[in-house]
């Protein structure tokens, strides 16, 4: 599937040097202050942010806009949850009816909790059997006529939307820090390739220094 020139889809993710995005407990807060104020900065600049439910079960986020004051109005919330397993009294769907709020379930979700999803003032979008189709779900979200959408993932949907294609630059903060673990999760996680050849590749384009906490934000396009 080939997707149109004006959609911008990018991957935002904050890793310490050994390329983790959170430790085995699943501690995710790893870069600066000023590293968040640029996440939200970009937040404001989106029309929508989409993570996956793995993120809101262990992170509760209210996925919204803080630290600027350029842009009050936060971008719709897309949340893939193949199951229907988000909880009826998380951030996200408490705040359904005044964020805009999209769950895109599979057929695997029941009547009952589409039901329950949408009397929060969620929208639900139910696509593929057992796992969310992306390539079309973000088919569907240029048709609705989001052109800007941010990927603040974990590490499977990571893999999956640059395995799909559907991802066209990857912006990464590397904190000076060493988390290891073979349980953290990773940057991108998912099968992999296996051989180095098959690797995506990507162009750095910018650099980005932060000398007062040891950080440097790198840009890639493809």
């Amino acid at each position: 599937m080939k997707f149109p020139a004006d959609l911008k889809v990018i991957i935002n993710s904050a890793v310490t040097i050994d390329g983790k995005i959170s430790s085995y407990s699943g501690n995710s807060c790893i870069s600066s202050k000023k590293d968040l104020v640029r996440v939200h900065k970009l937040r404001s600049k989106v029309d929508a942010i989409v993570v996956g439910i793995n993120t809101v079960l262990i992170d509760n986020p209210m996925l919204n806009i803080r630290f600027t004051r350029k842009n009050k109005i936060s971008p719709t919330r897309i949340i893939i949850d193949s199951y229907g397993r988000i909880p009826l009294d998380s951030k996200i769907l408490k705040s359904a009816t005044k964020i805009k709020t999209i769950i895109v379930v599979t057929k695997q979700a029941s009547r009952d909790t589409i039901e329950e999803i949408k009397k929060s003032g969620a929208y639900v979008i139910i696509i593929g059997s057992k796992l969310v189709n992306l390539k079309r779900l973000f088919k569907i979200l240029y048709d609705m006529g989001y052109r800007k959408i941010l990927i603040e993932g974990g590490g499977e949907l990571n893999w999956s939307c640059l395995h799909d294609g559907i991802v066209n630059e990857l912006i990464v903060t590397i904190a000076p820090i060493v988390l290891g673990g073979r349980d953290a999760i990773t940057l991108v996680e998912g099968r992999g390739y296996s051989a180095i050849s098959q690797g995506i590749k990507l162009k750095l384009t910018k650099i980005i220094q932060n000398k007062n906490d040891n950080e440097i934000t790198l840009y890639y396009n493809k």
